[in-house]
Protein backbone atom coordinates (compact mmCIF):
# COMPACT_ATOMS: atom_id res chain seq x y z
CA UNK A 1 0.00 0.00 0.00
CA UNK A 2 1.35 3.29 -0.52
CA UNK A 3 -1.78 5.62 1.01
CA UNK A 4 -4.22 4.93 3.34
CA UNK A 5 -7.51 6.48 3.76
CA UNK A 6 -9.26 7.00 6.24
CA UNK A 7 -13.21 8.39 7.35
CA UNK A 8 -13.21 10.72 9.93
CA UNK A 9 -17.10 9.98 12.50
CA UNK A 10 -17.15 6.38 13.55
CA UNK A 11 -13.35 5.89 12.38
CA UNK A 12 -11.22 8.48 14.19
CA UNK A 13 -13.63 10.43 15.77
CA UNK A 14 -16.44 9.36 17.92
CA UNK A 15 -19.75 11.15 16.93
CA UNK A 16 -22.02 8.97 18.48
CA UNK A 17 -20.59 9.48 21.63
CA UNK A 18 -20.46 13.04 21.32
CA UNK A 19 -24.14 13.21 19.47
CA UNK A 20 -25.25 10.80 22.65
CA UNK A 21 -23.33 13.37 25.17
CA UNK A 22 -24.75 16.32 23.83
CA UNK A 23 -28.24 14.94 24.15
CA UNK A 24 -28.22 14.67 27.61
CA UNK A 25 -26.85 18.01 28.33
CA UNK A 26 -28.96 19.66 26.01
CA UNK A 27 -32.26 18.45 26.31
CA UNK A 28 -32.95 19.58 29.69
CA UNK A 29 -31.78 23.10 28.80
CA UNK A 30 -35.16 22.92 26.64
CA UNK A 31 -37.22 21.63 29.49
CA UNK A 32 -37.20 17.81 28.24
CA UNK A 33 -36.08 14.80 30.01
CA UNK A 34 -32.69 13.16 29.67
CA UNK A 35 -32.80 11.19 26.64
CA UNK A 36 -34.63 7.46 27.04
CA UNK A 37 -32.57 4.81 24.95
CA UNK A 38 -35.57 5.34 22.44
CA UNK A 39 -35.13 8.78 22.02
CA UNK A 40 -31.62 8.78 21.33
CA UNK A 41 -31.87 6.05 18.90
CA UNK A 42 -34.79 7.89 17.21
CA UNK A 43 -32.21 11.12 17.07
CA UNK A 44 -30.04 8.90 15.12
CA UNK A 45 -32.76 7.99 13.16
CA UNK A 46 -33.75 11.43 11.98
CA UNK A 47 -29.45 12.48 11.95
CA UNK A 48 -29.27 9.70 9.14
CA UNK A 49 -32.35 10.51 6.84
CA UNK A 50 -32.11 13.83 6.26
CA UNK A 51 -27.90 13.82 6.47
CA UNK A 52 -28.30 11.39 3.37
CA UNK A 53 -30.82 14.06 1.27
CA UNK A 54 -27.47 16.52 2.09
CA UNK A 55 -25.39 13.80 0.78
CA UNK A 56 -27.42 13.88 -2.49
CA UNK A 57 -27.43 16.93 -2.72
CA UNK A 58 -31.54 17.53 -2.65
CA UNK A 59 -31.34 19.85 0.32
CA UNK A 60 -29.41 22.42 2.21
CA UNK A 61 -26.86 21.52 5.28
CA UNK A 62 -28.88 23.82 7.50
CA UNK A 63 -32.53 22.24 6.14
CA UNK A 64 -30.94 19.01 7.15
CA UNK A 65 -30.86 20.06 11.02
CA UNK A 66 -34.04 21.72 10.77
CA UNK A 67 -35.72 18.46 9.61
CA UNK A 68 -33.64 16.39 12.09
CA UNK A 69 -35.06 18.86 15.06
CA UNK A 70 -38.98 18.58 13.43
CA UNK A 71 -38.74 14.46 13.35
CA UNK A 72 -37.51 14.58 16.77
CA UNK A 73 -38.21 17.71 19.08
CA UNK A 74 -42.28 16.35 18.93
CA UNK A 75 -41.06 13.16 20.64
CA UNK A 76 -39.63 15.80 23.93
CA UNK A 77 -43.43 17.29 23.49
CA UNK A 78 -41.37 20.48 21.95
CA UNK A 79 -43.47 21.92 18.61
CA UNK A 80 -41.38 24.70 16.62
CA UNK A 81 -41.54 25.03 13.12
CA UNK A 82 -40.48 28.14 12.32
CA UNK A 83 -36.81 27.79 10.59
CA UNK A 84 -35.14 30.74 12.09
CA UNK A 85 -36.20 29.51 15.70
CA UNK A 86 -35.02 25.99 14.64
CA UNK A 87 -31.71 26.89 13.70
CA UNK A 88 -31.38 28.91 17.28
CA UNK A 89 -32.51 25.52 19.18
CA UNK A 90 -29.80 23.72 16.80
CA UNK A 91 -26.98 26.36 17.58
CA UNK A 92 -28.17 24.82 21.20
CA UNK A 93 -27.13 21.16 20.54
CA UNK A 94 -24.42 22.01 18.54
CA UNK A 95 -22.52 24.05 21.33
CA UNK A 96 -22.69 20.50 23.48
CA UNK A 97 -21.43 18.63 20.64
CA UNK A 98 -18.51 20.28 19.79
CA UNK A 99 -17.81 20.19 23.22
CA UNK A 100 -18.02 16.59 23.61
CA UNK A 101 -16.01 15.83 20.16
CA UNK A 102 -12.81 13.52 21.29
CA UNK A 103 -10.81 10.30 19.11
CA UNK A 104 -11.20 6.82 19.48
CA UNK A 105 -8.21 5.14 22.21
CA UNK A 106 -6.66 3.67 19.21
CA UNK A 107 -6.29 6.45 16.73
CA UNK A 108 -3.07 8.25 18.19
CA UNK A 109 -0.92 4.87 18.06
CA UNK A 110 -1.76 4.25 14.80
CA UNK A 111 -0.80 7.37 13.24
CA UNK A 112 2.17 7.30 14.53
CA UNK A 113 2.74 3.88 13.26
CA UNK A 114 2.14 4.88 10.04
CA UNK A 115 4.11 7.56 10.29
CA UNK A 116 7.01 5.57 10.71
CA UNK A 117 6.24 3.73 7.32
CA UNK A 118 6.79 4.80 3.35
CA UNK A 119 2.53 5.41 3.09
CA UNK A 120 0.50 8.77 2.63
CA UNK A 121 -2.36 9.45 4.66
CA UNK A 122 -5.32 11.32 4.05
CA UNK A 123 -9.02 11.78 5.09
CA UNK A 124 -11.90 11.41 3.04
CA UNK A 125 -15.65 12.66 5.08
CA UNK A 126 -19.18 13.40 4.07
CA UNK A 127 -19.25 16.66 5.60
CA UNK A 128 -18.71 20.19 5.08
CA UNK A 129 -14.81 21.23 4.99
CA UNK A 130 -15.33 24.16 7.94
CA UNK A 131 -17.10 21.33 10.77
CA UNK A 132 -14.81 18.58 9.75
CA UNK A 133 -11.61 20.84 9.80
CA UNK A 134 -12.89 22.02 13.44
CA UNK A 135 -13.35 18.92 14.14
CA UNK A 136 -9.48 17.89 13.45
CA UNK A 137 -8.41 20.76 15.00
CA UNK A 138 -10.11 20.57 18.27
CA UNK A 139 -8.92 16.94 19.48
CA UNK A 140 -5.15 16.93 17.99
CA UNK A 141 -5.48 16.22 14.70
CA UNK A 142 -4.76 19.12 12.20
CA UNK A 143 -2.04 18.08 9.95
CA UNK A 144 -1.15 14.49 11.21
CA UNK A 145 -3.64 13.03 8.96
CA UNK A 146 -2.86 14.39 5.73
CA UNK A 147 -4.41 16.29 2.86
CA UNK A 148 -8.50 16.50 3.79
CA UNK A 149 -11.26 16.23 1.38
CA UNK A 150 -15.01 16.51 2.41
CA UNK A 151 -17.99 15.81 0.37
CA UNK A 152 -18.53 19.64 0.60
CA UNK A 153 -15.26 20.56 -1.09
CA UNK A 154 -15.91 17.49 -3.61
CA UNK A 155 -19.27 18.66 -4.98
CA UNK A 156 -20.02 15.28 -4.64
CA UNK A 157 -20.18 12.80 -1.31
CA UNK A 158 -19.50 8.97 -0.57
CA UNK A 159 -20.05 5.95 -2.04
CA UNK A 160 -19.98 8.22 -5.50
CA UNK A 161 -16.86 6.07 -6.84
CA UNK A 162 -15.55 9.80 -8.25
CA UNK A 163 -15.04 10.28 -4.79
CA UNK A 164 -12.26 7.75 -3.56
CA UNK A 165 -10.73 8.11 -7.35
CA UNK A 166 -10.12 11.37 -6.88
CA UNK A 167 -8.35 11.55 -3.79
CA UNK A 168 -5.67 8.69 -5.19
CA UNK A 169 -5.57 11.42 -8.34
CA UNK A 170 -4.19 13.88 -5.68
CA UNK A 171 -1.91 11.74 -3.87
CA UNK A 172 -0.63 10.54 -7.04
CA UNK A 173 -1.08 6.81 -6.42
CA UNK A 174 -2.92 4.22 -8.48
CA UNK A 175 -6.29 3.47 -6.68
CA UNK A 176 -5.21 -0.55 -6.16
CA UNK A 177 -2.68 0.82 -4.28
CA UNK A 178 -5.02 2.85 -1.54
CA UNK A 179 -6.22 1.42 1.27
CA UNK A 180 -9.74 2.92 2.96
CA UNK A 181 -10.63 2.20 6.06
CA UNK A 182 -13.93 3.44 7.94
CA UNK A 183 -16.77 2.20 9.98
CA UNK A 184 -19.60 2.29 7.53
CA UNK A 185 -19.25 -0.65 4.92
CA UNK A 186 -21.51 0.36 2.60
CA UNK A 187 -19.82 3.54 1.94
CA UNK A 188 -16.54 2.87 3.44
CA UNK A 189 -15.40 -0.92 1.75
CA UNK A 190 -18.05 -1.58 -0.55
CA UNK A 191 -17.83 1.42 -2.41
CA UNK A 192 -13.95 2.45 -2.43
CA UNK A 193 -13.71 -1.81 -4.01
CA UNK A 194 -15.84 -0.67 -6.85
CA UNK A 195 -13.85 1.86 -7.36
CA UNK A 196 -10.55 -0.12 -7.42
CA UNK A 197 -9.47 0.49 -4.09
CA UNK A 198 -8.54 -1.64 -1.34
CA UNK A 199 -10.78 -1.49 1.89
CA UNK A 200 -11.13 -2.80 5.31
CA UNK A 201 -14.16 -2.53 7.73
CA UNK A 202 -13.48 -0.99 11.04
CA UNK A 203 -16.89 -2.83 12.97
CA UNK A 204 -16.31 -1.20 16.46
CA UNK A 205 -19.86 -1.81 17.67
CA UNK A 206 -19.24 -5.53 16.36
CA UNK A 207 -22.05 -5.05 14.32
CA UNK A 208 -21.04 -6.62 11.10
CA UNK A 209 -21.26 -8.29 8.54
CA UNK A 210 -19.37 -10.73 10.58
CA UNK A 211 -18.33 -12.72 6.86
CA UNK A 212 -16.78 -9.38 6.03
CA UNK A 213 -13.26 -10.61 5.52
CA UNK A 214 -11.24 -7.42 6.21
CA UNK A 215 -12.73 -6.80 8.98
CA UNK A 216 -11.57 -5.32 12.30
CA UNK A 217 -12.15 -4.58 15.91
CA UNK A 218 -9.36 -2.03 16.21
CA UNK A 219 -7.19 0.26 14.26
CA UNK A 220 -4.40 -1.52 16.21
CA UNK A 221 -5.31 -4.43 14.02
CA UNK A 222 -4.77 -1.94 10.92
CA UNK A 223 -0.88 -2.44 10.31
CA UNK A 224 -1.05 -5.88 8.82
CA UNK A 225 -3.55 -5.25 5.89
CA UNK A 226 -0.63 -2.89 4.26
CA UNK A 227 0.97 -5.83 3.47
CA UNK A 228 -1.89 -8.00 2.47
CA UNK A 229 -1.84 -9.12 -1.27
CA UNK A 230 -5.24 -8.87 -2.96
Amino acid sequence: MRAVIFDLDGTLLDHIGAATQALHWWLPELGAPSPTEDRTEAWFVAEEKHFAAWRSREITFAEQRRRRLRDFLPLVDISISDDDELDEVFAGYLRHYEASWKIFDDVDETLRALAELPVQTALLTNGTDDQQRAKLRAVGLEGRVGDVFTAESLGVAKPDLSTYRTVCQALQVNVDCALHVGDLHALDVVAPRKAGLQAVHLDRTNAGPCEEPARIRSLRELPKFLYRSR
